[in-house]
C-alpha cells in the first residue's frame, strides 16, 4: 500500500464493529505556484501588520482577542479560555449513524474530500466489508467527526479500491436557491430552441476525463518561471535587513542594468570573442528585439 501523510487518525464505527483508519487528503497543493508581494527597490517580501482604528495603531498579539459583531456596529468579546470550553473533546472517531441514496446529496453540500484508509493489516478486512457494503447498496454513510473541537459533518462513500470520506456543509451554510434565481422569468419557451440546445448537447457528450482538461494559465506561469531562472535574471536582496527575504525574486530591470553596467567595464575585443564562443556553444533563444539587442552587449 502507497504511504501516504496522514491527516487524523482514529476509528471508523458501525454499530457494533470498529476498526482503526488513517485519513489522507484527496488533494493536492504542490503543483499550485504561489506569488507574494514584492517591495521593487529592496526586493524583500512584504509583511503585514496587525493595525486597529483609522490611526492604524500596531497592536499587539497580547492583545487581540475574538468578537462578534452587532447590528449597531458593536463587538460582543470572547476570552480565549471563553471560547476553549465550547470546543468539543476529539473522540478521534467516525460514528456513521445512518445511510442515505448516493445521488441523494447534492453536490453543492460536499466541502472537502479525504482518502480513508485502513490503519494496519488487522483493520484491512473490516475496512474492505463496509467498502463492498456500501458500493453493492449504492449508498452514502452519514455521520459526524470532531476535528481541532469542531464537529464537521461527514459522508461515507466507495472510491475506487478503497473508501472516500468527505466534509459536508451544514444546511444553514447554503444559500436558498429559489431566492437567488427569483427573478429569472418563468415564460415558456419556443420547443425548437431547446432541442437544438439538446441536440447539441447529445454530440458532445463524452465520459468525463479530468486530465483532459488543463491550467493553461498555471503552465504558462511556470513556463514564464523557467525562462526567468534558466536564463539568469534573478537578482540578490539588496539592503540586508533582519526579515528573511522569501526566496530568489526575479527583477528584468535590475537584471539588465547591471549587465549593462560589467559590459562597459570590459575591453570591446573580449565582449566580441566571448559573445562569438557562447553562439556556437548554446543555441539562439528567441527574445523581443529590444531585450535580445540590451543580452548581447551584457554578455
Amino acid at each position: 500500500m502507497a504511504t501516504a501523510r496522514s491527516f487524523w487518525k482514529g476509528h471508523l464505527r458501525l454499530a457494533l464493529v470498529t476498526i482503526p483508519i488513517r485519513l489522507v487528503s484527496a488533494t493536492a497543493s504542490e503543483d499550485k505556484i504561489a506569488l507574494h508581494q514584492v517591495d521593487r527597490k529592496t526586493k524583500q517580501r512584504i509583511r503585514y501588520q496587525k493595525v486597529a482604528g483609522e490611526g492604524g495603531r500596531v497592536v499587539p498579539q497580547a492583545d487581540i482577542v475574538q468578537g462578534y459583531e452587532l447590528d449597531d456596529g458593536n463587538y460582543v468579546l470572547f476570552e480565549p479560555d471563553e471560547l476553549d470550553k465550547l470546543k468539543l473533546n476529539t473522540r478521534h472517531t467516525v460514528e456513521l449513524t445512518e445511510f442515505v441514496d448516493a445521488c441523494s446529496i447534492d453536490p453543492l453540500y460536499f466541502d472537502n474530500p479525504y482518502y480513508v484508509l485502513p490503519d494496519g493489516d488487522v483493520a484491512e478486512e473490516g475496512y474492505r466489508i463496509i467498502r463492498d457494503a456500501l458500493r453493492a447498496t449504492e449508498k452514502y454513510g452519514v455521520g459526524q467527526l470532531t476535528i481541532r473541537g469542531r464537529e464537521n459533518l461527514v459522508a461515507m462513500k466507495p472510491c475506487g479500491n478503497g473508501l472516500m470520506l468527505e466534509t459536508l456543509r451544514y444546511a444553514n451554510e447554503i444559500r436558498d436557491a429559489d431566492e437567488i434565481f427569483s427573478d429569472i422569468g418563468t415564460s415558456k419557451l419556443r420547443p425548437e430552441l431547446v432541442n437544438m440546445a439538446k441536440q447539441l448537447i447529445d454530440e458532445r457528450t463524452r465520459k468525463f476525463e479530468p486530465s483532459d482538461f488543463k491550467n493553461h494559465y498555471s503552465e504558462a506561469l511556470r513556463a514564464l518561471v523557467k525562462e526567468k531562472v534558466e536564463g539568469g535574471l534573478s537578482t540578490e536582496v539588496a539592503g540586508g535587513g533582519d526579515e528573511p527575504s522569501g526566496g530568489t525574486v526575479i527583477d528584468f530591470m535590475e537584471a539588465l542594468r547591471r549587465s549593462t553596467e560589467k559590459s562597459k567595464a570590459k575591453p570591446a575585443s573580449t565582449r566580441t570573442k566571448t559573445a562569438a564562443a557562447r553562439q556556437k556553444r548554446e543555441p539562439v533563444k528567441r527574445a523581443p528585439p529590444k531585450a535580445q539587442k540590451r543580452k548581447s552587449r551584457g554578455r
